[in-house]
């Protein structure tokens, strides 16, 4: 039996692909550093948010109620006085200054004064070689002498002439001639006289003493030198500095305060300090205010007086001035330092009982370097924050240290 060919079925030919070529261009970017950065903002801004809610460190850094204390200087508000002061630049001038010269011309033979020495009015400077007064005054003396004479004789004539007339025997011109010439010698005598007293007071002028009690300069001329009265420089410069003065300028605006207060009639204290402020030198009291304002500078000129018995002012020295103008009784008084700025305004960090701080807005009175009186917001005993307040917030835990003495 024959078999019948199979047929097979024709199987459909896959074509081989080809593989694509390799991109040539810039690989894509990818995506997932961007996204991380994205997740890390994300949690730090959660975290940040959840540790305000439970009182974790503010966005200033500053500890909060659960962090750490904060250490901080803190000092207590006390009741009492505070003076006011008023401040202002100024310079030391001598009470009274004298350039000593002489009177007469002559020849220097004695300088009786040290450079520099402390003399009392009276006392004897200079003296200049007194010979030719003496002499004028000892021509003088025998001009007076001989006019006196004269008159002596004169008036005794006359005496004679006034009974000769009586009796016709002289006429009435030859009385007459023997009164003026009584009248003549008259004159002559007193003219003496005012040549004797020029002369002793010339005499006088030779010796060159102190016009008021102060302290003698470097001395201008030296022994045997010839002086005149017209000389410019004198012999020496005298100033007196026990009491002396000080000149100082204060604004316009705060002239009527001090006006009223001299116008009672009470002395206002007057301190003065060197030049760095720090140390004082002398206390005295005001003398006087100028009688008017300099229009450049809006300043007004006032004198001190200071009794200087120690020494420590000079003329011309400068200092600072500060004029006690009040005093505030029974004030609240806490250190400047105390005294913060925001845009609320004036305000003070107080530490409570439980060591942490509130804020007080206050109002500020009159301040010294050191200290400032609290009108509101501080009260008596209040322990107020004076150092360490930059990482300081409301509620904020503080470790409380005391200020060293020497702060």
């Amino acid at each position: 039996m024959s078999k019948s060919p199979i047929a097979l079925e024709p199987r459909p030919v896959t074509p081989v692909r080809k593989p694509e070529p390799l991109p040539t261009g810039p690989a894509p970017r990818r995506r997932w550093p961007w996204i991380a950065a994205a997740v890390f903002v994300a949690i730090l801004a959660w975290r940040l948010r959840g540790s305000h809610e439970t009182g974790g460190p503010s966005t200033a850094g500053g500890p909060g109620k659960g962090g750490p204390p904060v250490p901080v200087v803190a000092a207590t508000a006390r009741q009492g006085d505070l003076p006011v002061y008023l401040t202002g630049l100024g310079s030391v001038t001598a009470f009274n200054t004298a350039t000593v010269k002489s009177r007469v011309d002559g020849q220097i033979i004695r300088i009786a004064f040290q450079e520099g020495q402390l003399v009392h009015e009276g006392d004897l400077l200079a003296e200049i070689d007194p010979r030719p007064f003496q002499v004028q005054l000892t021509q003088a003396e025998g001009a007076l002498a001989r006019d006196q004479a004269q008159l002596a004789d004169a008036q005794r004539n006359l005496e004679r002439f006034r009974s000769l007339l009586g009796q016709k025997i002289v006429s009435q011109q030859e009385f007459d001639d023997q009164v003026s010439k009584v009248g003549q010698f008259t004159g002559a005598v007193k003219a003496d006289q005012g040549a004797i007293d020029d002369a002793r007071l010339q005499l006088t002028y030779s010796r060159v003493t102190a016009p008021f009690t102060g302290r003698a300069g470097l001395r201008q001329v030296d022994v045997g030198n010839v002086v005149h009265a017209t000389d410019p420089t004198g012999i020496v410069v005298l100033t007196q500095v026990q009491p002396i003065t000080a000149l100082f300028t204060m604004p316009e605006d705060n002239l009527p305060a001090v006006m009223r207060r001299l116008a009672t009639g009470e002395p206002l204290a007057v301190e003065a300090y060197d030049r760095a402020g720090q140390t004082r030198l002398a206390t005295g009291r005001l003398l006087t205010a100028d009688n008017q304002i300099d229009a450049t500078t809006g300043t007004t000129r006032l004198k001190a007086v200071f009794d200087n018995e120690d020494g420590a002012l000079f003329p011309n020295q400068f200092v600072n001035v500060r004029l006690e103008l009040d005093v505030r009784r029974n004030a609240v008084i806490a250190p400047v330092a105390a005294i913060q700025r925001g845009p609320q305004g004036t305000f003070a960090y107080v530490v409570q009982e439980d060591k942490t701080v509130a804020v007080r807005p206050v109002t500020v009175g009159p301040t010294t370097a050191t200290d400032a009186v609290f009108e509101s917001g501080i009260a008596a005993g209040d322990v107020v924050v004076v150092d360490g307040v930059d990482r300081l917030r409301p509620g904020s835990t503080v470790q409380v240290k005391t200020p060293s003495p020497g702060a």
